[in-house]
Formats: structure tokens, sequence, C-alpha cells
């Protein structure tokens, strides 16, 4: 990994929604719909702050149909794995209606 992917990664895990998005990915893969909730802010929003972790390859996203959902990717660099290390796990509940 270069300077510039770390300082990417960085940036990205350096917010508190954004920390709380990787805490309930923990538990497997979500919908997007399913992090409004959690995060009490918009659907849009919440996708904004789902794209930033998604640039820093520290996500990744699936599309069925029109719904996208997100999980942890394979392989995180050792940096960020400390940082999951560290966070308690979220439980949140499907509130996608498919």
């Amino acid at each position: 990994m270069n300077q510039e992917q770390l300082i990417q990664q960085l940036k990205a895990v350096s917010d508190a929604n954004r920390l709380k998005l990787l805490a309930a990915l923990k538990n497997g893969e979500c919908c997007v719909c399913d992090f409004v909730p959690l995060l009490q802010i918009s659907q849009p929003a919440v996708s904004q702050q789902l794209k930033k972790l998604k640039d820093a390859s520290i996500i990744q996203e699936r599309k069925e149909g029109a719904w996208r959902y997100y999980r942890l990717v394979d392989s995180l660099s050792p940096v960020i794995q400390a940082v999951l290390d560290e966070l308690e796990p979220i439980t949140i509940q499907s509130s996608c209606s498919k």
C-alpha cells in the first residue's frame, strides 16, 4: 500500500458515522437502507458515507436489482484491521422491503 492509499483510508475511518457503518458491517453484508435508522440521517447521506469507505477500498458493493449491499473487503490493510478490531459490532435489523 502506498502512502496516498493509507492517507485515504485513514481519512475514511476518521468519522463517527463511518465507524458506526464499519461496526455494523463486522456482522456481515447489509443493504444501504439498513443504515438509515442506525445513523439517523437520510439515505442519500448514508450513501455518501458508504462511497467514501468504498473509494478507500475498505468496503465493497454488490447490486441486486435496485438494492445495493455492502460488506467489508476480504483483505484489509493491517492499519484498518486494527481500527476494526477496536470496534464493538453493532447489530442492525433489516428495514428493506424487498
